[in-house]
């Protein structure tokens, strides 16, 4: 229960603190969980208590809560720079190294960066460039969107259109020009006797008809998570990306590949498309990008937009967007450490070993009658609650399954996060192989006690 005195930290955050994306009854009853410091995987809150943070902060502290090398490269920046803008032909070393190091690592022979502050602020950005670019090219009629039903690409007007989410509509959103396509989750929209080529080819069909009815000509751009975050973790379908990536190279379609969470080796690779074999005309990165140290979101260009960018962006003599903290320095420093933390201290290549143990613990929990589906890829995990498995049916919402799992595994001492029925694990990079089993006895025990409540 929420402690309720006047001058307990749960009551001083819920008298002044607006939530977002919380469950107000739960935090209600229960209170806030208001932490104060961590170490490695684990977060403690203002009682003491320790909790296996399996969330990884909001998908990104990737190298835990307490590394060194980050700490220690955000200080020495803040004493050598401490703060600058990327405006005007200014901007700093760490920024200019950076952008160096994205196109480096991208599947990009060549290109540029731009930067913002986060992810939902990079997807609106991108929406900008592609509206700019076609506008400048003499087609300003090319401003619709294609995203996916249960995709997720931020919180902005625009970007929150581009989310398809029944949520957003309490906003007034979408704007219009904003096409939400099917989900590609076989195991919840494929048809009775379809087999998941035919269901692949069903969602490729869909978007080639939608593109003509549309019409190409006004269509700007297709943005696509690899794997979907915030839907719940629903991988693609068998053969999605090498049936759509096709279709909008035939109709000159660019297609951007929002890699905020998948980016930076959570689905085992560097970059998800290459986790699916395609590369995209531009990258979305976030969270991973700083290992959660720094808010910073980047658009990578690949050499194509961005000489097409650059050529519209020089006709004006300038490209007019922009962010007071875009390129910070002290943010790009630690981006720049973030990086080589994960490919050069051991923790991709720690995904890439404990991922058959990960996938091994999902699918052990999956043999629970209510348990409909283990899905994942890399660190990234979900385990689907049903209250009939053979028919796939779910729970009635009021019971909200996913929720109570949620905070059966705080009182155990676990992180996880409810997203819709289902229940998501993205743990730290850094996690071992004694503390990935930590996870699954603490979640195994909540399943046990909320299903025993529920079915």
């Amino acid at each position: 229960m929420a402690d309720t005195a006047p001058n307990s930290w749960e009551s001083r955050a819920d008298t002044y603190s607006l939530y977002g994306f919380t469950d107000l009854p739960s935090v209600h009853a229960r209170g806030a969980v208001v932490v104060t410091h961590g170490k490695g995987p684990y977060i403690y809150d203002t009682h003491g208590r320790e909790y296996l943070d399996a969330n990884s902060g909001l998908w990104n502290m990737v190298a835990g809560f307490d590394h060194p090398g980050l700490t220690e490269t955000a200080k020495a920046q803040y004493d050598r720079l401490p703060g600058y803008h990327a405006f005007f032909g200014r901007m700093s070393d760490q920024t200019v190294m950076l952008s160096e190091k994205l196109v480096e690592v991208s599947p990009f022979e060549k290109g540029r960066v731009f930067y913002t502050n986060s992810g939902s602020e990079a997807n609106d950005t991108m929406v900008k460039i592609l509206w700019f670019l076609h506008a400048a090219e003499g087609k300003p009629q090319r401003r619709k969107i294609l995203t996916r039903w249960n995709g997720y690409h931020g919180v902005t007007a625009v970007s929150a259109s581009m989310t398809g989410k029944p949520y957003n509509s309490v906003f007034g959103l979408p704007l219009p020009g904003f096409i939400h396509l099917g989900c590609p989750h076989y195991w919840r929209f494929g048809q009775p006797g379809e087999t998941e080529a035919q269901f692949t080819a069903r969602l490729a069909a869909e978007l080639e008809a939608t593109i003509i009815k549309e019409g190409p000509d006004t269509i700007a751009g297709f943005f696509a998570e690899p794997v979907m975050g915030a839907g719940g973790v629903i991988p693609p379908s068998s053969g999605y990306f090498h049936a759509v990536v096709p279709i909008l190279r035939k109709y000159g379609i660019p297609i951007i590949s929002d890699e905020v969470i998948c980016g930076f080796g959570r689905t085992g690779n560097t970059w998800g498309c290459e986790t699916y074999d395609f590369v995209p005309d531009a990258i979305i990165s976030s969270k991973n990008l700083t290992a959660g140290y720094f808010p910073m979101g980047a658009v990578i260009l690949g050499d194509e937009l961005a000489r097409r960018v650059q050529a519209a962006a020089e006709a004006i003599e300038e490209f007019p967007h922009g962010f007071t903290a875009s390129g910070h320095p002290v943010g790009c420093a630690i981006a720049l450490k973030a990086i080589d933390v994960v490919m050069n201290e051991g923790l991709a290549q720690n995904v890439r070993e404990l991922t058959p143990h990960f996938e091994a613990g999902l699918a052990r929990l999956a043999e629970h009658p209510n348990i409909g589906e283990w899905r994942g890829k890399g660190f990234m995990g979900a385990l689907e609650a049903v209250r009939d498995k053979a028919t796939r049916t779910p729970f009635d919402g009021s019971l909200s399954v996913s929720e109570r799992i949620a905070n059966a595994c705080t009182d155990t001492g676990l992180i996880c996060r409810p997203l819709g029925q289902s229940i998501v694990l993205c743990p730290p990079f850094i996690i071992t192989r004694e503390q990935m089993d930590e996870m699954f006895e603490k979640l195994e025990t909540a399943l046990k006690r909320v299903f025993d409540e529920v079915a």
